[in-house]
């Protein structure tokens, strides 16, 4: 059980998980997920570490057939710059290999950052902390769980 699950059952918050063989041939893990459990790729977000010029590690979570927008997620975070983090800060900050980044559980509570499209679906796609596992909850769950905000940060 990842710690993504255990605090879901721990908060006691509504969620399905779904699990498929995960294939190292695909060159997106979200489209992946999309594909193998047969759900539009504007439901499934992913999970992305972004670092700002001062440091701050922040999180944005976006549809898998969008693009983070830097300049949106910096402006909503109240930063100059952001870039993505490097992938072993990332894993070390997150306590999670990336493909299976989830924005729950990890070991560290970053800034979070949720793009506002979440809010149109009864329930979204976000890994549950491992390749070819998902969680399935409702958008307004997530966003209390991680005390985020809901924001315009796709290109």
């Amino acid at each position: 059980m990842t710690p993504s699950i255990k605090l879901l059952k721990k908060t006691k918050t509504n969620y399905k998980i779904h699990q498929f063989e995960h294939d190292s041939s695909y060159n997106s893990y979200g489209v992946e997920a999309s594909q193998k459990l047969g759900v539009d790729e504007q439901r499934v977000f992913k999970t992305l570490v972004v670092q700002s010029d001062k440091g701050e590690f922040i999180v944005g979570i976006i549809p898998v057939s969008s693009k983070l927008s830097m300049k949106s997620l910096a402006k909503a975070a109240g930063m100059k710059k952001v870039a993505m983090a490097d992938t072993k800060d990332v894993e070390k900050i997150t306590g999670y290999i990336i493909g299976g980044v989830s924005p729950l559980g990890q070991k560290k509570r970053l800034k979070t950052f949720i793009d506002k499209s979440a809010q149109i679906f009864e329930t979204i796609f976000v890994s549950a902390g491992k390749r070819g596992l998902e969680v399935e909850l409702d958008a307004k769950d997530l966003q209390a769980l991680l005390n985020a905000k809901f924001e315009n940060i796709i290109s």
